[in-house]
């Protein structure tokens, strides 16, 4: 099994087409056709998350956060991005589902859903997020002794997935022509010869996150000095994803009920509460993380409990003004509980892998 097997395996459980176009998702760090034997699943990536990850022989990390967001200029031991040149160092590949995961069905907001008990059926995006044209179409010119290769490479860097689909592609014959100036070095003929080669048109989708990765695997591969490529963006396709969840109880539930059921089934001791702390609310919403700037679309689909990890001092005051409740359970509370599904989901499609979750992931904030 490669690496490229558990990042296919990721995109089907959280496509990463549902991310925001601020977010750093996907492989992140390694090869993606290095061999891969065991995984550890965190929230964050730590020092001593990476010991538990070396302890445990693992080859991937699969970190729900991104531990490479904002761009950096040295990967060097002792630089703040020592933890990353450690990874790549030992080898150790690196994948970030993030927002991706959020909004994806059965991911990190519907689990929070789950802990409010909002029935699926009643549960709905809490702001609904068009979906954009984040495809490409790539079209290139092989030599074909060299389709396989190129290929090959292509769908290993995250070109041809559609769908449940992977190594999508449409493949015809043709000729190429090309003149070869003075100081070139074609790979057929020499310069300052009209040469046509036998050539297959390749085409093949891939997002457009994944764009450098897959120009690099076209331009390693590709035996032509100067390789011919097309890029088409394609239109978004109808469907529909969102931030958050919002929906109506089955029936009135009192406050504290929630509250208990909240912190039963994500595993925490401790909640933070703005807000009317007693009486039934029925309409919630929820959203994992930092969600302050969803406060106003749950004010103005009128819920009366708004789950998350953690909003600013004057958004709480505006939400109990708004006779809102709002239960923080700090940050990466409100994320933790999705990585057993993560783990289940990753045991069905890929069940030879042995996938753990981080012992030693935690909240950066202690309640005394």
């Amino acid at each position: 099994m490669q690496v490229n097997d558990l990042t296919m395996a990721m995109e089907r459980i959280a496509p990463t087409r549902f991310a925001e176009p601020w977010d750093n998702v996907g492989l992140l760090v390694g090869d993606p056709a290095r061999p891969v034997t065991r995984a550890l699943l965190t929230i964050d990536y730590t020092p001593a998350v990476a010991a538990e990850a070396m302890a445990a022989g693992v080859d991937v990390v699969i970190a729900y956060h991104p531990p490479l967001f904002q761009p950096i200029k040295r990967i060097t031991a002792d630089s703040s991005a020592k933890l990353i040149y450690d990874a790549i160092a030992r080898g150790v590949a690196i994948y970030s589902p993030h927002t991706a995961i959020d909004v994806a069905e059965g991911g990190t907001n519907d689990m929070l859903a789950d802990a409010l008990g909002l029935p699926a059926d009643r549960r709905k995006p809490l702001r609904i997020i068009q979906s954009k044209a984040n495809q490409l179409k790539l079209v290139t010119f092989v030599p074909d002794s060299a389709v396989d290769k190129v290929s090959s490479a292509l769908f290993g860097a995250g070109a041809g997935r559609i769908g449940d689909y992977s190594h999508c592609s449409f493949l015809s014959p043709g000729s190429g022509t090309f003149f070869g100036e003075e100081g070139t070095h074609p790979t057929v003929g020499e310069p300052g010869e009209l040469r046509v080669t036998a050539e297959t048109r390749l085409e093949t989708v891939l997002p457009i996150a994944k764009l450098d990765e897959v120009l690099w695997a076209l331009k390693a591969t590709h035996p032509y000095e100067e390789p011919a490529f097309d890029l088409v963006q394609l239109a978004a396709p109808p469907e529909k994803t969102g931030q958050g969840r919002i929906g109506d109880l089955v029936e009135p539930t009192p406050r504290v009920v929630l509250v208990e059921r909240i912190k039963e089934h994500l595993g925490i001791s401790h909640v933070l509460i703005a807000g009317q702390e007693y009486g039934n609310v029925t309409r919630v919403a929820c959203c994992a993380g930092s969600c302050g700037d969803l406060l106003d679309d749950a004010i103005a689909q009128k819920a009366e409990l708004f789950l998350t990890g953690e909003i600013k001092h004057h958004e709480a005051l505006k939400a109990a003004a708004a006779g809102m409740t709002v239960v923080c359970t700090l940050h990466s509370n409100s994320e933790r509980a999705v990585l057993r599904r993560v783990q289940a989901k990753l045991f069905e499609l890929l069940p030879a892998l042995p996938v753990l979750v981080s012992k030693h992931d935690r909240d950066p904030f202690v309640v005394r």
